[in-house]
């Protein structure tokens, strides 16, 4: 170790490092606590999740003490936060090892195993192998081909294994992590200004109602025929062994209708044929019925939780815009979705207006502003870093005693560097929510799915190495040289021109995304190839105000005044649903002069007779919505949410499937019959369509993925 570093003792930075990584670690615990049941989720899982993030954020810790260590101070006491070189080196070992063992293997393999519908452990890890194997292959292939040019490059050596399989895994998370980090240093600022307008929120708010109703409305059909499926297949067990028959009653068990309403469907309710309960009934089917009926359950669970939100959050925005005249604001019950430290800091009426009206949108604009001039710090120093060093902001505002003779960063810019690698990978994290390409994985209180738990702590961990040795490239070449973060990780990286020039050019392209999502570029391109839906987000309500081919700002007024006034009048949905009683309550409007009740867990739905062009609009695609054909359980039926690749490849082969050729090519071989194994071709080829093709290599709707992609 260096010999400034020698001459003092650790144990004050030994003593912060433990507190800081215990209080880590119960944040974790905390941010758990909120998405997933801790007392019901298997061990298996909870444990390598809690690994998953708390691993990446203690590396936002590590890296500025790695950096203290390396480059300390001449002075002693200004040296900050320091331990020594060896015990560096182990926190470095243990925390990379391990988030890539949880990236590329555990936690997929821990997904894939939750997902299954099969009861016996063997039979469910055989399921995640299988279901794991296209994309393992996709891996190793990449890697031999990486091994040939290790081997052209420098000959075959066993450093060469490791090296390259640490540079494929930094390759291809650095350009997933720049891609969403240049989404969401755009995403992150606009989010602070355009929240701090009440009205532009509550038209947002206004604006997304619809097309979650919708979908809420789709998942309540697409359980109640699973459930009408399982209804169907207790009546018929008499046949079946008789473990298949208690594996029937426990499927049976988890339906959510009252047991009078499941005898009460009848055998028209599922014509047979396709999706009706086949003559035999085997493991297989049971097994993919089970995993159906699972989705469909939390995907209900998260369209619910989004109407929840979506109905609260309007009647609290309406409640503050309401105010403005009274000068007085009483949101009465606290609502678990909004902060609950009102009730206590706020006591006064007038001061909870003042807070809401003047003081949060104030904040707000002041929020955004520093994260928009921290987002061009950041692209600034992305594009100069390699070009001249000295230009970059980011190096200015972590080594804070340049005059050193080694020197150079203190406690001071320490604190800096993590509040910059938390920004960073903040930035990348929230745009995994809003990109629409991952299926139909989503983060739900309280009842996340334990596959999409597994897969958002899998992208937590593949995503903060690469951003955390990223930031190190932002500062001078001899301090991020002397680290042991670089003598760990990084010179296997630059071990290659390819790698070097890799590292140098890749973090440059995070101006296409920020000017993609700066400038709107995804609806556009979107609406061009057809892809609208998949492309665009929430940013695309400021471009399209009126809310035109999303049912519109004013039929999501309409539904969320509706869910309120049914609310109030205690009745059941118009989709005749038993009423929900869900774990929390929403809150009551004390003072509201539009005088509108509180919101409650309900699915409205808008009358067809309704004399406003918006609620006729929806009764009529309300009508003209064909009654859903039974979900197949035998095989992978449709996907929830096809994402944008397996939807273009579609588009693509529909658009070539409709050209139609000329007379004079049409009659071009009516005098020759087709040979024998011509025919046979064709029937294989149209077999090999009907299994889905090169799409399943994708996530598309018949691949075993249903829909969610796996990156």
């Amino acid at each position: 170790m260096y010999s400034t570093l020698s001459s003092g003792s650790s144990a004050g930075s030994n003593v912060f490092a433990c507190a800081a990584v215990s209080l880590v670690s119960l944040l974790v615990l905390l941010l758990l606590r909120h998405y997933l049941p801790l007392r019901t989720t298997p061990a298996y899982l909870l444990v390598p999740i809690f690994l998953g993030l708390a691993l990446p954020a203690s590396i936002i810790l590590l890296v500025p003490i790695d950096l203290a260590s390396s480059s300390g101070v001449d002075s002693v006491d200004a040296r900050g936060i320091w331990l020594p070189e060896r015990v560096v080196l182990v926190a470095w070992r243990i925390a990379y090892w391990l988030c890539f063992s949880l990236t590329w293997a555990i936690l997929p393999l821990l997904g894939e195993y939750a997902d299954s519908g099969d009861r016996s452990p063997k039979q469910r890890l055989l399921y995640s192998l299988r279901s794991n194997a296209r994309y393992q292959l996709a891996v190793f292939g990449s890697c031999a081909v990486g091994l040939v040019y290790f081997s052209l490059q420098s000959g075959v050596k066993v450093t060469d294994i490791k090296a390259l399989v640490v540079a494929l895994a930094y390759c291809w998370g650095l350009v997933l992590a720049i891609y969403l980090m240049g989404h969401g240093l755009v995403a992150i600022p606009r989010r602070c200004f355009r929240d701090a307008s009440v009205s532009g929120t509550l038209r947002r708010i206004q604006s997304s109602a619809p097309v979650v109703h919708d979908k809420l409305q789709d998942a309540v059909q697409e359980v109640e025929q699973l459930e009408a499926q399982v209804a169907q297949l207790r009546r018929q067990k008499s046949g079946a062994p008789r473990d298949l028959q208690d594996w029937i009653e426990d499927l049976a068990d988890l339906s959510e209708q009252p047991e009078a309403r499941l005898a009460g469907y009848s055998t028209a309710t599922l014509p047979m044929g396709e999706g009706s309960v086949p003559t035999i009934v085997t493991k297989r089917y049971l097994a993919d019925l089970t995993r159906h009926v699972t989705r469909a359950r939390h995907k209900k669970a998260r369209f619910i939780a989004a109407w929840d939100v979506i109905v609260a959050d309007a009647a609290r925005t309406q409640a503050i815009l309401d105010s403005a005249a009274s000068k007085a604001l009483d949101f009465g019950r606290p609502s678990q979705f909004g902060a609950r430290f009102e009730r206590i800091a706020v006591r006064t009426p007038y001061v909870r207006h003042l807070l809401h009206v003047r003081i949060l949108p104030a904040l707000r604009c002041l929020l955004g502003a520093l994260f928009s001039l921290a987002s061009v710090c950041i692209v600034w120093s992305e594009v100069v870093k390699y070009i001249s060093p000295r230009l970059s902001i980011i190096n200015y505002t972590v080594v804070h005693h340049p005059n050193s003779t080694r020197g150079q960063i203190g406690f001071p810019g320490q604190v800096v560097a993590a509040a910059w690698i938390s920004y960073m990978c903040a930035a990348a994290l929230t745009s995994l929510g809003e990109a629409k390409v991952w299926g139909n994985r989503a983060l739900v209180r309280r009842n996340t799915y334990a596959e999409s738990a597994c897969w958002y702590a899998s992208q937590t961990a593949k995503l903060t190495v690469p951003l955390a040795y990223n930031f190190v490239t932002f500062l001078p070449r001899e301090m991020r040289e002397a680290t042991t973060f670089h003598q760990f990780l990084g010179r296997l990286i630059i071990l290659t021109p390819l790698g070097r020039w890799f590292d140098i050019l890749v973090p440059i392209f995070v101006l296409v995304p920020v000017s993609a999502t700066l400038f709107g570029l995804y609806g556009k391109i979107g609406r061009l190839c057809g892809l609208a839906d998949a492309l665009e987000g929430e940013d695309d309500v400021e471009s399209n105000p009126s809310g035109y081919g999303t049912g519109g700002w004013r039929e999501g007024r309409e539904l969320i005044e509706r869910e309120l006034s049914l609310s109030a009048a205690s009745s059941s949905s118009a989709l005749g649903l038993e009423r929900r009683s869900g774990p929390a309550r929403l809150p009551t409007i004390a003072n509201n002069p539009r005088n509108l009740p509180p919101p409650a867990l309900s699915v409205p739905d808008v009358p067809s007779n309704s004399s406003s062009p918006t609620a006729s609009r929806s009764g009529l695609q309300q009508q003209q919505r064909p009654t859903r054909a039974p979900i197949v359980a035998a095989a992978s039926a449709e996907g929830e949410d096809d994402n944008a690749f397996s939807e273009f490849a579609h588009r693509v082969k529909n658009t070539f499937d409709a050209v139609e050729a000329p007379r004079w090519m049409q009659n071009i071989g009516d005098g020759f019959k087709k040979p024998k194994w011509m025919s046979l071709d064709d029937e294989e080829d149209e077999s090999r369509e009907a299994r889905g093709g090169i799409g399943r290599w994708f996530g598309s709707p018949s691949s075993s993925g249903e829909g969610r992609l796996r990156l």
